[in-house]
């Protein structure tokens, strides 16, 4: 589940679903959404969700705020006792990064187990209260990162959006000299296949 960032998915290929949980929606708050080529599909913050390929799937996942998801801005539905402090969710989640690779796909693994361990928790509970006390579990273990979070988004989407407005505005007022400032940019890579979020990922500068 993320805190402050919407997710989407562009789906490119195969099959899928993704399983949801929010305060709205159906009774229980559970839903599913199918994903096959062509489906685009969006949630907010507050929607926990689980990703299921039913055959080959395949999709672009893009997400708001410059990084922000795998720099924490997401909590696994583990179970309550891992949910106490930062201190111990850490210990369940993060994978040690000088680690061996196997030893860093069975923390992977381990983590995930975890987090469908209390993710059927929470999608058989009996109303809401159960959401309810994850989404205050959550709010409360991120509370120390936040102004890291901050710092991060001012540099990258709040700068970017800013940006935007100061073109609108000389735009109107007939100036356009920004626009002989047009660049060309490309990059690659600087590491590959580590082990993100929710799988695997190639890092880019500013990750």
């Amino acid at each position: 589940m993320h805190l402050t960032c919407s997710e989407g998915y562009v789906v490119t290929g195969g099959r899928g679903a993704v399983q949801t949980l929010t305060m709205s929606g159906t009774a229980s708050g559970y839903e599913v959404t199918p994903l096959a080529a062509g489906t685009v599909a969006w949630f907010t913050p507050g929607t926990i969700h689980r990703l299921v390929n039913e055959g080959d799937l395949r999709i672009t996942v893009l997400m708001q705020n410059s990084g922000l998801p795998e720099a924490g801005d997401a909590v696994l539905t583990l179970p309550p006792q891992y949910l106490t402090d930062p201190e111990t969710y850490a210990a369940a989640t993060v994978i040690p990064a000088d680690a061996p690779e196997a030893e860093q796909e069975r923390v992977a693994r381990a983590r995930r187990d975890l987090a469908l361990e209390g993710y059927e928790a929470l999608r058989s509970a009996d109303g809401p209260e159960a959401l309810a006390a994850f989404h205050r579990a959550a709010a409360a273990l991120v509370r120390p990162r936040l102004a890291e979070w901050r710092a991060r988004w001012e540099r990258g989407a709040r700068a970017a959006a800013t940006a935007t407005g100061a073109q609108l505005d000389r735009l109107e007022q007939g100036d356009f000299s920004h626009l002989a400032d047009a660049a060309v940019r490309a990059e690659q890579p600087s590491a590959y296949g580590k082990f993100g979020m929710c799988g695997r990922l190639d890092v880019y500068k500013g990750q």
